[in-house]
């Protein structure tokens, strides 16, 4: 199984915020930014893997900046490390400005999707060779996040979890 790389999985996905998908103050429902990261994640690990991919946790969600109605929101999604069958997805949205057309990073995401066969069953998935620093960054520190995970779910003895010790060391 060859390597890839973190741009090969790139998945840009761009709409724009309607008023059937704001609150009561005219900002996107944070659910709806949800399940849109949802979809961009998932072409971007099925990208990766070219298997059926399924959504195993939302590890992480930073709601920073509210989302204006008629905002275009775009939502950036790469595979930023693979495990056996697993693989870390990392999102940051941006927006733009209505007059200027700058954009600006209003929230950031982390799931986790699982490859599997047609029977639902976990399947290999190739590994990920980072390019630039800040994919190098975020897949180092997937595998930290990942130890965490399973620390707390009781899946990993703390003194297994190597990363996360050299932290404190």
């Amino acid at each position: 199984m060859q390597a890839k790389t973190p741009q090969q999985s790139l998945t840009i996905y761009t709409d724009m915020v309607l008023p059937s998908e704001t609150n009561p103050i005219g900002n996107m429902f944070g659910g709806e930014l949800l399940a849109r990261m949802d979809r961009a994640a998932s072409i971007a690990a099925r990208r990766h893997s070219r298997r059926i991919v399924v959504t195993a946790s939302v590890n992480h969600v930073a709601f920073n900046k509210m989302i204006p109605l008629g905002s275009v929101v775009t939502v950036e999604a790469k595979v930023s490390r693979a495990f056996s069958s697993s693989m870390e997805v990392y999102m940051d949205v941006f927006i733009e400005d209505r007059e200027s057309g700058e954009r600006s990073l209003s929230n950031e995401a982390i799931y986790t999707f699982v490859a599997v066969d047609e029977t639902g069953n976990p399947v290999r998935v190739p590994e990920i060779v980072p390019e630039t620093e800040l994919e190098k960054a975020r897949f180092e520190a997937a595998l930290r996040r990942k130890q965490l995970s399973l620390v707390l779910a009781g899946k990993m003895k703390p003194k297994d979890a190597t990363e996360l010790k050299a932290l404190f060391q």
